[in-house]
């Protein structure tokens, strides 16, 4: 494995990676509050054919610290991967792969340039995440209840304090081993306290997460802002349902956590759960404020994706939560390196 910094036409990047320089591309994006280091007990696993590139990106980790324009959905991340490879002198379509965050960011990237495949691990959904019916229609015209005003202060200044404590749900650590990955698996302490610190290395505030906020007058309160990385998951600016209509199509592999509670049908981290759980008062109801279908919404842009003449392998990963590889990491190595050989 190598780590080393890479400057891009758009920003300085922090990369680690592994196999030949010449070798097939193969870029993994993380999600929110990670960075490329989540991936990097994969690299041992890798066929010796490829090139596995994890980088850090904008917001998170030792990347160069500069804003996330939220209007723009994940449109910085499909970019600055481009601006990545291009440095790095690659321009055969690189095979993607997008853990939740990073899933809408390798779809931005695909709707513009050609791609080899692309690989979803539980993926924010095709309409964002947050406020939306299956469809994606959005509860109210302004998107409330999506957006940076939904993230949890305590959790902020807990993550912006650089808190490694286990005190109360909302120390970084007990976030991190509550919603990351299934409920009761623990990485090695070593693993655990690098990771817990590639999560305390994320920019806080407007510019990063959880990012600005505008007040509604529809429930809970607050809408969409502009800047950082939880306005740029809103429904207002996320959006990936348009690969659908991608010619030619690529080859998709989606993954999915069976006791994922961050990407479901009904997460306790999306405001329409929420409310239905009492956690938000003055919830409107189910006729009004529905929790968000975010796996059947997957499933049906996927289905609708193999209709039209895609590739897809969609697989459900039984007792594993957030992100397959690590806590069902042999299972999710062999299936996604199988899949890249199949390409």
């Amino acid at each position: 494995m190598r780590s080393h910094r890479v400057a891009t036409d758009r920003l300085e990047l922090a990369l680690v990676e592994s196999g030949p320089e010449d070798g097939i591309p193969v870029v993994l994006l993380h999600g929110n509050l990670s960075t490329g280091r989540f991936y990097e007990h994969l690299f041992d696993d890798a066929p010796a054919r490829f090139r596995l590139l994890a980088p850090d990106m904008r917001g998170f980790g030792d990347t160069e610290r500069v804003p996330i324009d939220a209007t723009r959905g994940l449109g910085d991340w499909a970019d600055d991967t481009f601006a990545l490879l291009a440095a790095l002198g690659i321009d055969a379509p690189p095979h993607l792969v997008g853990w939740s965050t990073g899933g809408a960011a390798i779809a931005a990237f695909a709707l513009e340039h050609p791609v080899a495949s692309l690989t979803f691990i539980d993926p924010v959904g095709p309409y964002g995440y947050g406020a939306t019916k299956l469809d994606g229609t959005p509860h109210f015209d302004d998107f409330a209840g999506s957006g940076g005003g939904t993230g949890n202060a305590e959790f902020t200044a807990r993550l912006a304090a650089g808190d490694r404590s286990e005190d109360g749900d909302t120390a970084p650590r007990n976030v991190m081993n509550s919603s990351y990955w299934r409920v009761g698996h623990r990485e090695p302490p070593e693993r655990e306290e690098l990771l817990l610190g590639e999560i305390l290395k994320s920019v806080t505030g407007d510019d990063g997460y959880p990012g600005d906020s505008t007040t509604s007058p529809n429930w809970p309160g607050v809408a969409p802002g502009t800047r950082g990385i939880l306005n740029a998951l809103s429904p207002k600016y996320c959006h990936w349902a348009e690969i659908v209509d991608l010619d030619p199509k690529p080859p998709i592999l989606w993954t999915h956590g069976a006791d994922d509670i961050v990407v479901a049908d009904g997460s306790p981290w999306e405001m329409g759960r929420l409310g239905q759980l009492g956690e938000i008062p003055a919830w409107p109801g189910a006729d009004v404020f529905p929790a968000q279908p975010m796996v059947a919404q997957i499933r049906t842009v996927l289905e609708a994706y193999a209709a039209t003449g895609g590739r897809v392998r969609m697989e459900r990963f039984a007792g594993s939560g957030h992100f397959p590889p690590i806590d069902a990491r042999e299972r999710w190595s062999a299936l996604f390196f199988e899949f890249l050989e199949s390409v």
